[in-house]
């Protein structure tokens, strides 16, 4: 049977056993991320690679979108199994018990069943702990925020009963072939969460939604989205207008992107990441035309709102020249140092805002604390929210292992990047061909060799003829006795 949280080879020393305290006494202060960690496929494919394959101009990809890799998965992958890998390698390294786990929730949009919710497979890996909160969340590439804020909601309540909340979102992005099929990838992020954190959330936030057709996916017979790109862009960029102005509003309402140290944005590429810098900075002059910095008066002043509508402006190639320039220094000093794990693996959907804080972490590290991270998730349809991340050292009473620098040091990034297998364009063309002409039979059994997969990594076994899913854990070399199956 499935022994839970056996432990991850190379487990960093910081990775101790840690002990939640019963809830009791005044309402939980710092509430927020104790813990962070992820998983990415092995495979990889460069976006170099791909514009010759695809017969397009040099640099269409890694210049027009931003991108520098893309990670993939074949047939042995699924939403599921990527989710159970990220929450495993959380669990086993901060040596988290089944029991101390008292709510787990999911984010994600990548549907492999109408019914039965991502949550409910992860649950393998909590042994008998069944009394576990938390569905899964599901609003396009919203649905990890919407998990995490429920967590730390409740986590401040009255109904916290003092263990941890678990948070993982991630997906399996997948495009037909085409223009979009390059702003595609794969990942998940899992969360610790808690009081006394040193990655704790903002009470203050803005949300913005309305009802759009930019992204959506209505055919559940394939994995690929109905895309309306321009009008996508669009309405991301208006949400990053409502969002950031009314969240300064909320908190500094003289404030400007000077207020922030460091930037995450939800990431579909890294173009529309500088874009959004960009528009801060529009922002900060159409709030304040004659206040703001001399640059921006001189630079901006042909777009004064007076003269032009704010509404108006995404698609003003002149503007968005201008707002490029000027937001380099802005973008190169708070923006960059999130951005780099989005370029090497691609968009993860729900994934893509929190891979961008592990990317942050993983560059700042202890530097980190004490400063100010503004934060923005999108998903479409749409909804959007800003709040804002404060990183600081937690108090000596919890355990050393929560803290920013052990949260770089467990997660090992760079090696884990390095350590990645770049394939060709034709074999990541044919991995997505195998997904999508066996998406959805049963009975089946994937025809990819196990060793596509990460070591330590579960991936599915089998599915049967009921459409039940077998997963198992590809064991690590020098532990192959410590491997987990698990049938869901």
């Amino acid at each position: 049977g499935a022994r839970p949280f056996v432990r991850v080879g190379g487990a960093v020393a910081c990775a101790r056993r840690v002990h939640q305290q019963p809830a009791a006494g005044p309402r939980p202060q710092h509430v927020g991320i104790l813990a962070m960690d992820v998983y990415f496929p092995q495979r990889c494919v460069s976006q170099k690679d791909l514009e010759v394959a695809d017969g397009v101009s040099e640099g269409k990809y890694r210049i027009g979108l931003g991108q520098e890799r893309m990670a993939f998965v074949g047939d042995r992958e699924d939403v599921n199994s990527i989710a159970m890998s990220a929450v495993y390698n959380l669990l086993s390294k901060y040596r988290i018990d089944a029991e101390q786990i008292g709510r787990l929730e999911v984010g994600t949009e990548t549907l492999i069943d109408k019914s039965k919710s991502t949550k409910t497979h992860i649950m393998e890996l909590l042994g008998a702990n069944s009394n576990v909160e938390g569905v899964t969340c599901i609003n396009a590439c919203y649905g990890g925020t919407a998990a995490l804020l429920n967590s730390v909601a409740w986590i401040e309540s009255s109904a916290w009963d003092g263990r941890y909340a678990v948070v993982v979102c991630g997906d399996i992005a997948v495009y037909a072939a085409g223009p979009a099929r390059p702003t595609g990838g794969a990942g998940a992020v899992a969360m610790l969460i808690g009081p006394d954190a040193p990655l704790p959330l903002s009470h203050e936030r803005h949300s913005h939604a309305e009802h759009c057709w930019d992204f959506y996916k209505p055919e559940m017979h394939s994995e690929y989205p109905a895309v309306d790109g321009h009008l996508s862009n669009t309405i991301y960029l208006r949400s990053v207008d409502v969002c950031y102005n009314h969240f300064l509003g909320k908190t500094t309402p003289d404030g400007s992107v000077r207020t922030f140290d460091y930037m995450c944005f939800h990431s579909p590429y890294n173009k529309l990441v500088v874009k959004s810098v960009g528009r801060l900075l529009y922002n900060d002059y159409v709030r304040s035309p004659d206040g703001c910095a001399p640059e921006l008066s001189k630079a901006l002043g042909q777009w004064h709102p007076d003269s032009v509508a704010p509404s108006t402006t995404y698609a003003d190639r002149g503007l968005d020249t201008a707002l490029k320039k000027l937001s380099a220094d802005v973008y190169n000093a708070k923006c960059a140092p999130s951005a780099a794990l989005s370029k090497e693996i691609g968009n993860s959907y729900t994934g893509a805002l929190w891979m961008n804080l592990v990317s942050l972490v993983h560059n700042v590290r202890s530097a980190l604390e004490g400063k100010r991270v503004f934060m923005f998730s999108y998903g479409s349809g749409s909804v959007a929210t800003a709040f804002a991340i404060y990183p600081r050292a937690p108090s000596a009473a919890q355990n050393p292992a929560f803290t920013c620098q052990a949260i770089a040091e467990t997660i090992d990034l760079q090696n884990r990047l390095s350590s990645r297998a770049e394939m060709s364009p034709a074999e990541f063309t044919a991995a997505l061909l195998l997904r999508e002409t066996t998406h959805g039979a049963a009975p089946y059994v994937p025809i990819e060799p196990v060793e596509t997969v990460t070591p330590g990594a579960f991936y599915i076994h089998e599915i049967n003829s009921a459409h039940h899913r077998v997963y198992v854990q590809r064991p690590i070399a020098d532990e192959a006795d410590d491997s987990v199956s698990a049938t869901s």
